[in-house]
């Protein structure tokens, strides 16, 4: 039987920028942070879930549904490193980095990412994928495309089309899902690194685990309905636009 502690964090600024408190933005009535975190709790592989923010309005608001929040330094630049210090004083072996701007994230993607560290002690750290099936999305440089070698480890991750048609090939373009699990250790080491030159020109900040050599596990989702599961808020048209899927759904 596996022993290892597998924590769920949900990293959370206020200070978005193209929807400022989005973590606070209300989805039919209920706070996108606790869309995301009751979607996530229902994962089977998670012992424990925590809401880490800077915020003293979001943590309020996440208690008072009854979930955990972890205060954080304000100074910090990405949801890695604001988890980086989170887990400094909690006892686990596997850390998982859950998007909080996903408010209906399918639990099974979560364990889908976790699995992998579970059954291997060699990998490090797990991501996720899916097929791009709108030609328009393979173009847009907000969506992040991912390619990987035969045993399942990114080669490169980028805002460009990856790979380039150059011949006609039979092939798959695969969109990055922006979730991540780490090892403890291997997330505190990451976070301790300096930003690279290819992360800073993509701005995507997983590129400096391959730029300082290490391998990033990438599996492909099974998750069918990704147009729903994988929605991202980051406008205020996003949000109506999620509004608007719940209701097309009959959900609430």
């Amino acid at each position: 039987m596996n022993q290892k502690k597998v924590v769920g964090f949900i990293p959370a600024r206020y200070g978005s920028t193209r929807l400022p408190g989005k973590a606070l933005r209300p989805i039919l009535g209920v706070p996108m942070i606790q869309r995301v975190y009751e979607r996530v709790i229902k994962c089977t592989s998670l012992q424990e879930v925590y809401v880490v923010t800077d915020d003293q309005r979001i943590s309020s608001v996440v208690e008072s549904f009854g979930g955990k929040a972890i205060m954080t330094s304000v100074d910090h630049v990405s949801g890695t490193d604001r988890i980086a210090e989170a887990v400094q004083t909690i006892d686990m072996d596997i850390v998982v980095n859950i998007q909080g701007d996903q408010p209906f994230i399918d639990p099974v993607m979560i364990d889908e990412g976790v699995q992998p560290l579970l059954d291997d002690d060699s990998i490090n750290m797990c991501t996720l994928m899916h097929p791009i099936k709108n030609e328009a999305d393979m173009h847009d440089p907000g969506i992040v495309k991912v390619v990987t070698d035969l045993h399942g480890n990114a080669l490169y991750f980028s805002r460009s089309l990856i790979p380039y048609p150059q011949k006609d090939f039979a092939h798959s373009v695969f969109e990055h899902v922006g979730m991540y699990v780490y090892t403890k250790d291997f997330l505190i080491k990451l976070a301790g690194l300096s930003p690279t030159p290819l992360e800073q020109i993509e701005s995507l900040e997983q590129l400096r685990v391959l730029e300082n050599g290490y391998k990033l596990r990438v599996i492909e989702s099974k998750c069918q309905n990704t147009e729903f599961h994988g929605f991202n808020i980051d406008t205020e048209e996003d949000a109506l636009r999620a509004e608007a899927m719940l209701l097309e759904r009959n959900l609430k």
